[in-house]
């Protein structure tokens, strides 16, 4: 089983720096964060490095919030307190859901359908 490692940012605008350095599988942040807010980071994370699988784990969302992540992309939405168990579940899940969309956007590659590959890892399908 892969390892997992953890790296901590403290705000939105040190997110979207640490992306840009480092290719993180999954990544778990608030919605009220200083400098930007979750849904900001969550759009630039989808421009910018779409297969990055983002979980939202807040105590100040709404179900506008949510339906406005699951739209950007965002894998899942979790509110404040959540399970731990449960957290680790959908954090594991995500990493599962990209390792097999990458899997799959490869045998397309492999078969020269290189649009239908780009368009999997976009999450374009």
């Amino acid at each position: 089983m892969r390892e997992l490692l953890v790296d901590t940012v403290y705000d939105g605008k040190q997110a979207l720096s640490f992306i840009k350095k480092a290719e993180p599988d999954v990544i778990v942040f608030d919605l009220k964060m200083p400098e930007l807010h979750g849904i900001d980071v969550l759009r630039e994370i989808k421009k910018s490095k779409a297969h990055i699988q983002v979980i939202i784990l807040t105590g100040h969302g709404t179900d506008k919030d949510e339906e406005e992540a699951r739209k950007l992309g965002g894998f899942d939405f979790l509110r404040k307190p959540a399970d731990i168990d449960l957290l680790v579940a959908k954090i594991k899940e995500a990493f599962a859901e990209k390792i097999e969309r990458a899997m799959t956007a490869i045998t397309f590659a492999e078969e020269g359908v290189t649009d239908t590959a780009k368009r999997i890892i976009k999450k374009e399908e």
